[in-house]
């Protein structure tokens, strides 16, 4: 029991570090609004075509 708690510890402590490192990590969840999506602008000026 006490393996599984330190292998545990172990994953969730490099999990930690690494989205530390990350620089800028959003972990708000899902967005659905208007600023969350960058407009494309290649497929808006070819479905206006």
């Amino acid at each position: 029991m006490w393996k599984l708690i330190l292998g545990f510890l172990v994953f969730a402590g490099g999990a930690m570090y690494l989205l530390s490192q990350g620089g800028d990590i959003d972990m708000g969840g899902e967005k659905h609004g208007v600023e969350a999506h960058e407009p494309a602008s290649g497929a808006a000026s070819a479905a206006s075509h």
